[in-house]
């Protein structure tokens, strides 16, 4: 194909259509519900419970026959006989009978005979026997059983990524194991000369690889499980061997440089030696434009390998280039390839800009600041000092990008402006 630059909406779409989940079968797992936070069900899971399990209150108070108390009033207060108090937990021991009641708490299990709760604001204690000074409604305060969910049916759909309140039904239902889907791994490779660790000397010329660390970091928060390859030179044989054995510890491969027009740029030679099928070479995005998107054909599989075909993203070397490229097109991939049945696509809100923002015009331009909850609505406020796409210093606190449609060289401030959400939103 051609290296025309594909527009970030269209080049969106196809590569979340070239992606395929993992399977429901062959990559399932059970796990402990204590390590199932932001872990994706596997299989639809029932429930093999009735919620509420029993009749139970749900207020302090008194369990009564409404035919008895239909008629209380303040004025004609009905006096009942407390013959039973049940605490949380406890089963009755008595049948109601008429002039009967039961002192029940928040929880209990309804006795038999009962089929209304009058709330204890409504009563007054008198030793042995309590005054009912108003008539509640029939069945008031009453939880009954079934009534939420019946044992088996449905409790959670597969595809669904897993909160506390998701992981709190589990736990209700005794789900202590849970069928999750594993983690989607995505091999991570740095590409250049000119790249040391962290932890090396820097020498002149050179630059420390912050995205192999910062790509891990985002693929973990995806839901995947980061396979760092280490920096690879500018040597076309050593990256073609790297590429092939990352191809087989993967379902994903990301790698960062190597993919604009420079001599030392030979990512996209490689991949099509390989054999991949080339489906993006650019994105009319800033920062962000050289991005290489392949897709290795399915082989014959191992026992315990995937029969998809791998997807390969070259991403550009600049640090800012770099993730905005994986927060715009590779986050997208990965949330359906972890087997989410929803809810791939970036989160686009609606701010009003604190600053000018400005854009070239010819390219989708996505601009990094700060976006926060206000009195006011929700405001967008740009990073402080450059721009630049090799400029990560100011990168650090962004939540949110600012984009500039095509065809639009500045939003002025106070304007409304598309903001995609990369973090938690703050508050001022």
């Amino acid at each position: 194909m051609s290296a025309s630059m594909i527009p970030a909406d269209v080049a969106e779409a196809q590569i979340l259509s070239w992606v395929q989940p993992l399977d429901p079968e062959r990559d399932l797992e059970t796990i402990p519900l204590f390590q199932a936070m932001g872990r994706v069900l596997a299989t639809t899971v029932q429930s093999p419970l009735d919620f509420p399990h029993w009749d139970n209150s749900a207020m302090d108070g008194y369990a009564v026959r409404y035919a008895d108390v239909a008629e209380a009033s303040a004025e004609t207060p009905v006096i009942l006989t407390v013959v039973e108090e049940i605490p949380a937990g406890k089963t009755p021991q008595r049948i109601i009978q008429s002039g009967e009641t039961a002192r029940i708490l928040t929880g209990s299990m309804l006795p038999l005979g009962t089929d209304t709760i009058v709330i204890q604001e409504e009563t007054q204690r008198q030793g042995d026997g309590v005054e009912i000074l108003a008539a509640p409604e029939p069945q008031a305060f009453v939880r009954h059983r079934a009534s939420f969910r019946r044992a088996g049916d449905d409790l959670l759909a597969a595809g669904l990524e897993l909160h506390a309140p998701e992981i709190a039904v589990l736990a209700a239902a005794q789900w202590a194991q849970v069928p999750v889907y594993r983690r989607p791994r995505v091999a991570i490779l740095s590409t250049g000369d000119e790249l040391v660790m962290p932890d090396q000397p820097l020498q002149p010329g050179q630059i420390v690889d912050s995205n192999q660390y910062a790509l891990a970091a985002l693929v973990q928060a995806a839901g995947g499980e980061p396979v760092p390859l280490g920096i690879i030179p500018d040597d076309p044989e050593a990256l073609r061997e790297a590429i092939a054995a990352a191809l087989t510890q993967a379902d994903c491969v990301l790698s960062s440089g190597g993919v604009s027009v420079g001599d030392y740029d030979y990512v996209d030679r490689i991949l099509m030696e390989l054999g991949a099928v080339l489906e993006i070479r650019a994105v009319a995005v800033k920062p962000g434009k050289p991005l290489t998107v392949a897709r290795f054909p399915s082989s014959e599989p191992s026992p315990g390998q995937r029969v998809a075909p791998t997807l390969y993203f070259g991403l550009p070397g600049n640090p800012v280039s770099a993730l905005v490229s994986f927060w715009r097109f590779v986050e997208p991939a990965l949330r359906k390839l972890s087997g989410r049945a929803a809810g791939w696509s970036p989160v686009f809100v609606e701010a009003r800009s604190q600053q000018d923002l400005k854009a070239g015009g010819q390219r989708e331009t996505y601009l990094w600041g700060h976006l926060a909850s206000t009195d006011q609505g929700l405001t967008f406020s740009l990073a402080g000092g450059s721009h630049s796409s090799g400029n990560l210093i100011n990168l650090a606190g962004t939540n949110a990008l600012a984009v500039v449609p095509v065809g639009t060289r500045l939003v002025a401030a106070g304007n409304p402006v598309a903001v995609m959400l990369v973090g938690r939103i703050g508050k001022y």
